[in-house]
């Protein structure tokens, strides 16, 4: 088990690395889309349906590139109406039968797809159909690069899953109901609020 867990912490690092990094993409989709937008009223000859499809490319890199991160940090999006009131250890066992059975094969299938759909799009040029427009590979091969890196995430969650289900690793996202959230929130503002009066005084 532990040279799968030590996989599973390099898996973890890859995707932190990729996660963090990737957020520089979203301020420069905004700085391109704010310039975009200046061109076309000032020097419309100079603005390009190629920038509009960067903004594309650099968001879809940005969410795809932070997906991994996202499910390792356990923040990904869950209902929590049935899953909040159960005990950690039945939260363990959904989390298990929903990474094993939904996660896993849902990315494999999309990693497998997207690979030759991409491969294809670099061997034949093909380029956007709109006038201006980018080379439609780039695209591909970050939908494919973000769904095998997820991939890789989502058997990484498994091995922790079943090391913190038998006792060899301590839980790293202990569940917090929305309720005590929002007690701890409140708990930690207010102690911030009494140590900025204690520095008034």
């Amino acid at each position: 088990m532990q040279p799968l867990l030590a996989l599973a912490r390099l898996i973890d690092r890859i995707s932190a690395a990729i996660g963090r990094g990737v957020m520089w993409l979203i301020l420069a989709s905004i700085l391109i889309s704010a310039a975009n937008a200046i061109l076309r009223k000032v020097a419309p000859q100079l603005a390009s349906n190629a920038w509009l499809e960067l903004q594309w490319y650099l968001f879809g890199a940005a969410f795809m590139g932070a997906a991994a991160y996202t499910l390792q940090q356990n923040e990904h999006i869950r209902i929590d109406i049935f899953y909040g009131t159960r005990t950690r250890r039945t939260q363990h066992w959904i989390d298990l039968f929903g990474h094993v059975f939904f996660a896993l094969p849902f990315c494999i299938i999309m990693s497998w797809l997207l690979v030759p759909y991409t491969l294809n799009a670099w061997r034949i040029g093909q380029v956007s159909t709109n006038a201006g427009g980018l080379l439609i590979w780039p695209a591909r091969a970050i939908l494919a690069a973000g769904f095998i890196l997820l991939t890789a995430q989502v058997l990484a969650e498994i091995v922790k899953k079943i090391a913190v289900m038998t006792g060899r690793m301590e839980d790293p996202h202990p569940f917090v109901s929305a309720h005590h959230a929002a007690e701890l929130e409140g708990a930690q503002l207010a102690d911030t609020v009494a140590r900025l009066n204690e520095e008034k005084r």
